[in-house]
């Protein structure tokens, strides 16, 4: 494999670099988001061929239900037809056309230098994504509502973790009942929180043009978002098995004319909404994405579009959920080297683990399926941060974790490059002929910082040293660092003028005095 990480200049000495070891700042990264994927591939040539298509004989034969007049009508227009029980089929000459004509690339900004994503391709990046509606307190250590003030507190947070490529919003604020004063304050977190690229959902698509109206305000004024969109929205058009959904019809539309990109999921749940089969499974919920596709495209050809198909697995003992496991990752995996081999950007969902505790289930469950996704080449993978209790809960200690255990992930990723220097012939004659071992020479040094990763919250010390430290466990680590980042946060990420232009124009909830208290904090020596 050849090398993505450039060559370290070293310089120093080794004592700097032990010293830049111990405060936890890397002379290089070994492992930066953006790897390359695609060396797992759980489905072969066959396997692709035959999953498209069945997914293109059931959009032909079997047709999307409830299609709203207005989707019908375009559609139609294009050479899809409704059949004898009024659903509306797509014949697979329209199908390819659109996936010809899709967008195969596009940026998802960030508000700040350097915080844009290339979406499309092999690069991989991690993110996150659900609607928890229980928060796992940091004081109690127990789940109570998700309210507004957790949404900016994990915005906060992940704004400082440097493999949360970007933030969708992971909770839902239960303590806001208006749903479109909830869609507002939900938009204002993430602007307040962070300027890396975002993520959020409208309930309805009068919502749109409000919100990124605040938008433009955040970037400098009018029409400065389509030039920059660093928002993008998560939208479920369809209803699974194979229905569309008016409302999000509605908020598709509503986006593609406020140039807003698209996150088309599709979450369908095997053995209830979908087959139990893991083939016929992933044949469903292709075409369910390609027809959520396929309904952006009738409403902007071409529009930034991630074709995010989650196929998600229950439990068939009991009909619960399941966000971890063998076939949740297999699964997911699959979807990303379907997305990867039509040439679409894709996302796909991992970590969703089904334990409620900060333990060994919950970073087992997250690792098997994140390594997955990473390793097929997904291009957006969701969920990937912060989520437990199958999507119900999300955890500050979580987000913090699952950022280091993702610098793991990238580091399985970028592989092993191999050239004369690596393979170290040289180093090998002199320690052979000279001192008899590797420790302390130039060659080890320079592996060192360019070739391994560090991890600052897992364990490695002897059981006695750890004994003598009290014993630490991770769930107590992960608690301290999520509190000392939230304790030294940085200011407000959004312009105080443009603050204030929001305040005066929407019912934003988060106290003003909170934002400021956090700004003097910050401020104190």
């Amino acid at each position: 494999m050849v090398s993505e990480t450039s060559r370290i200049r070293r310089g120093g000495g080794r004592e700097a670099r032990r010293a830049s070891r111990t405060s936890g700042e890397a002379e290089a990264d070994p492992c930066p988001p953006g790897q390359r994927g695609g060396a797992y591939r759980p489905l072969d040539e066959a396997g692709l061929q035959a999953i498209y298509g069945t997914a293109l004989k059931i959009l032909d034969e079997i047709g999307m239900g409830e299609a709203p007049p207005a989707v019908v009508e375009r559609a139609e227009a294009r050479g899809a037809r409704l059949n004898g029980l009024g659903r509306l089929c797509f014949p697979p000459d329209l199908v390819e056309a659109v996936i010809e004509q899709a967008a195969k690339r596009f940026v998802f900004h960030g508000r700040a230098p350097g915080q844009d994503i290339e979406v499309g391709g092999e690069r991989v990046y991690f993110g996150t994504g659900g609607a928890a509606v229980q928060t796992l307190d940091l004081d109690s250590g127990l789940y109570r509502p998700s309210t507004l003030q957790d949404l900016y507190d994990f915005t906060r947070l992940i704004d400082q973790l440097r493999n949360v490529a970007w933030f969708t919003r992971c909770c839902v604020a239960t303590d806001v009942e208006d749903p479109f004063d909830l869609d507002v304050n939900t938009a204002y977190a993430l602007l307040v929180g962070t300027t890396k690229p975002v993520g959020t959902s409208f309930t309805l698509g009068a919502h749109v043009a409000p919100i990124v109206e605040m938008f433009d305000w955040a970037l400098g004024g009018p029409g400065r978002f389509r030039e920059r969109p660093f928002c993008k929205a998560h939208i479920s058009p369809v209803i699974s098995p194979l229905r569309y959904g008016e409302d999000a019809t509605d908020v598709v539309e509503a986006c593609v004319q406020h140039g807003v990109p698209i996150n088309c999921i599709i979450a369908a749940q095997s053995g209830a909404t979908a087959p139990a089969t893991l083939a016929g499974m992933l044949a469903q919920t292709t075409a369910e994405t390609l027809a959520g596709l396929i309904l952006v495209h009738l409403y902007g050809p071409g529009h930034p579009t991630v074709f995010s198909n989650w196929p998600l697995v229950i439990d068939l003992r009991s009909g619960a959920f399941s966000g971890g496991g063998g076939e949740s990752a297999l699964l997911n995996a699959a979807s990303g080297q379907i997305a990867n081999w039509l040439g679409l950007p894709g996302g796909v969902a991992c970590s969703m683990a089904d334990a409620k505790a900060v333990d060994a289930q919950m970073g087992s469950e997250k690792a098997l399926s994140a390594l997955a996704a990473g390793l097929a080449g997904a291009n957006m993978v969701y969920e990937s941060s912060g989520m437990t209790a199958s999507l119900l809960g999300a955890s500050f200690e979580a987000f913090v974790l699952d950022d280091e255990m993702l610098s793991h992930v990238y580091r399985t990723m970028r592989g092993i490059e191999v050239d004369e220097e690596t393979l170290g012939f040289e180093a090998i004659r002199e320690t052979v002929s000279g001192e008899g071992h590797f420790l302390g020479s130039a060659h080890t040094m320079a592996a060192m910082q360019r070739d391994y990763f560090y991890p600052a919250l897992a364990d490695r010390e002897t059981p006695a040293t750890w004994a003598e430290q009290g014993a630490p466990d991770i769930w107590r680590q992960a608690r301290d660092k999520a509190r000392a980042i939230l304790d030294r946060d940085v200011p407000s990420r959004l312009d105080p003028a443009a603050d204030r232009q929001i305040r005066d124009r929407f019912k934003i909830l988060l106290p003003e005095s909170t934002l400021a208290a956090r700004r003097d904090a910050s401020a104190s020596p």
